[in-house]
């Protein structure tokens, strides 16, 4: 007696939607996280932004006037090219100097691995306890950057460096500097490390200097982690806000006031929730069309095809 196919196949269709639902059962708790902690909070925002949302209240649906109101809104536009501003100079500083910390703790050694610690560790303490130190040390009256520079004849007298906009501006990115450059040196270093040493070598039996090397092998090969670090570094410095709030609470004259201060403002301090979650859309589809530019630019030519 022959068994039709049809029956024949059932066996193969029952394993395959027993494989089908075990790798559902696995992937189900990231999916309820992604769900509990992202989808709903972000479909919570966007129909929030279509309201006028007072803190304590009834909310009333008032379709895009939130949205129109932000057009003319000088003050978040304001904090908007200032965050920019902040975005680039963070970015340029925290890989650059990431990229050259990672090219001198790339090889292996004793000392090596000190100096990795050494550099890592300020990655490990929180922004705030870093703020609030930064903002000890930049204190006029009882820190210690207005003293040294009065000692080491930098300045004549005690300077609040806080108390203008450029000397608080790059005392804070000094700071996010001190604090994060380590975490893109470890990123960039595994990149580092991952490029075989055979074409080091070859291309030294070559003739092609260290600078050559570093041209033509490790910075294509480096490609996907520096989109990475990139993409991190931008996404992370257009978030800014505890060491703005901290150090500078917006001043001077409210010219460090970022994209998400600008939110907090709106949302917490004047209560108009609605208004603070059509900015928060904004900045996350800001975020998104960086983020594919990104991807984009540093995208190697053969994922293209």
């Amino acid at each position: 007696m022959t068994t039709s196919p049809a029956r024949a196949g059932r066996p193969l269709r029952r394993k395959k939607a027993a494989a089908r639902w075990e790798g559902l059962i696995y992937v189900l708790p990231a999916l309820v996280l992604v769900a509990v902690f992202f989808l709903i909070p972000l479909g919570m925002t966007i129909w929030m932004s279509f309201h006028k949302w007072p803190l304590i209240g009834v909310p009333r649906f008032i379709g895009l006037r939130n949205y129109q109101r932000l057009l003319g809104d000088s003050s978040f536009w304001a904090s908007m090219w200032f965050t920019i501003k902040y975005t680039v100079a963070a970015t340029v500083g925290l890989l650059s100097i990431g990229l050259g910390l990672a090219l001198l703790v790339q090889r292996e050694g004793r000392a090596i691995s000190l100096y990795r610690t050494i550099y890592f560790l300020p990655v490990v303490t929180g922004f705030a306890s870093a703020a609030l130190l930064w903002a000890w040390l930049s204190n006029v009256d009882n820190g210690l950057f207005s003293p040294l520079a009065q000692m080491l004849g930098i300045t004549s007298e005690r300077v609040n460096i806080l108390a203008t906009f450029q000397p608080a501006f790059w005392s804070v990115t000094i700071m996010v500097l001190w604090k994060m450059a380590g975490f893109y040196m470890v990123i960039l270093m595994s990149g580092l490390q991952a490029i075989p040493q055979d074409y080091q070598e070859a291309a030294r039996i070559d003739g092609a200097s260290s600078l050559q090397r570093f041209r033509y092998i490790s910075v294509p090969l480096i490609r996907k982690p520096f989109a990475l670090a990139l993409i991190l570094c931008v996404s992370g410095s257009m978030l800014a806000f505890d060491q703005f709030y901290i150090i500078l609470a917006g001043g001077p004259q409210n010219q460090t006031i970022t994209a998400v201060y600008s939110i907090f403002l709106e949302s917490f301090v004047s209560f108009r929730m609605g208004y603070g979650a059509a900015l928060s859309v904004v900045l996350l589809a800001v975020l998104m069309v960086l983020s594919v530019i990104q991807l984009a630019l540093l995208r190697d030519k053969g994922d293209r095809r």
